[in-house]
């Protein structure tokens, strides 16, 4: 049985509303600091389904906030966005309006506001996915050669390659792009800082994943903004959980083939089975939904060691 779902973030009546994402609204808490809320909408071929999944906001967020602290203190000279997991003063305390804040903590953070650079920082350690049709076709990932004779699933030789993405705006696709290209859309110092910090968080990312949570980032997208003050690059938005990352099971992979994931992909296979794939206005039965919740909880458990529910320390 589904649980509640929270699908519109309604605070437009405390905080400035700055933009409203598939998944996430953002709202303005000060000169410097935004709000970003992850609701339970979910997204698959750049459509948002018309239902949600229970306590996928809070597990996205959550799985966050775990990964942008581990990186932080692993990575050196790597700046996070994250101020803090509390909710603004703006928004009123329950004796003021009853049950308010209860939908809003552990899903919202208060974070920099910084310009975001447009473009999206792909890395992928496997070859699968849209890289696995493009390499079929002719021998290379966005416009990058690579060697001959590798399998669906294979790890690429040479170790994990970077392959960013226009950021288009929503309801459109992003398009993939040569990192040459990423040069010019963001500028050369930015665009190698970038790639520099994109790949060191999915090798420090990949490691943990796999030696202490048993699974395989086979690939995951990372944004970055630009902290104008001090000319940084820091990173920013939803970080190695499941919606931007592909994660397989570590014990059951095996090359060649397509491995079970912890991902969107089930969501993605269910619609394209049923013809409705990228078809506005689709609503998931209770086993799709349910089944998704699972994904999303195993996954963070795997990796945190924690139930959701029990939140984080120190948060």
């Amino acid at each position: 049985m589904t649980g509640k779902v929270l699908l519109n973030a309604e605070l437009d009546a405390y905080l400035p509303l700055v933009a409203r994402g598939k998944v996430r609204n953002i709202y303005e808490v000060d000169n410097a600091t935004i709000l970003l809320v992850t609701t339970d909408r979910i997204s698959a071929f750049d459509t948002v389904m018309s239902n949600g999944i229970p306590n996928k906001g809070r597990l996205l967020t959550l799985m966050t906030v775990y990964w942008l602290r581990l990186l932080s203190a692993a990575i050196p000279g790597l700046r996070t966005h994250l101020i803090t997991l509390n909710l603004p003063r703006e928004i009123p305390p329950d004796h003021e309006v009853k049950g308010l804040r209860d939908q809003y903590v552990n899903r919202s953070m208060q974070v920099q506001k910084l310009e975001p650079f447009k473009i999206e920082a792909i890395v992928r350690g496997y070859i699968t996915g849209s890289a696995w049709k493009s390499y079929q076709a002719d021998g290379t990932v966005c416009g990058i050669k690579i060697d001959p004779g590798l399998r669906e699933s294979e790890a690429f030789p040479g170790g994990p390659i970077y392959t960013p993405s226009t950021k288009a705006e929503q309801g459109v696709h992003d398009e993939n792009i040569h990192p040459e290209k990423a040069k010019e859309i963001v500028g050369a110092k930015y665009a190698a800082r970038i790639e520099e910090l994109a790949l060191a968080c999915y090798k420090y990312a990949a490691d943990y994943a796999v030696k202490k949570c048993g699974i395989i980032i086979a690939d995951t997208k990372f944004e970055f903004g630009l902290d104008a003050r001090t000319d940084e690059v820091v990173l920013i938005d939803e970080v190695l959980t499941p919606d931007p990352s592909r994660f397989w099971l570590a014990d059951v992979y095996r090359i060649g083939e397509t491995p079970p994931s912890f991902d969107k992909q089930y969501l993605r296979d269910w619609l394209t089975s049923q013809g409705l794939k990228s078809k506005p206005g689709v609503e998931m039965p209770d086993e799709i939904v349910d089944k998704t919740e699972e994904k999303y909880r195993e996954a963070f458990k795997r990796i945190t060691g924690a139930d959701w529910e029990t939140g984080l320390e120190d948060t």
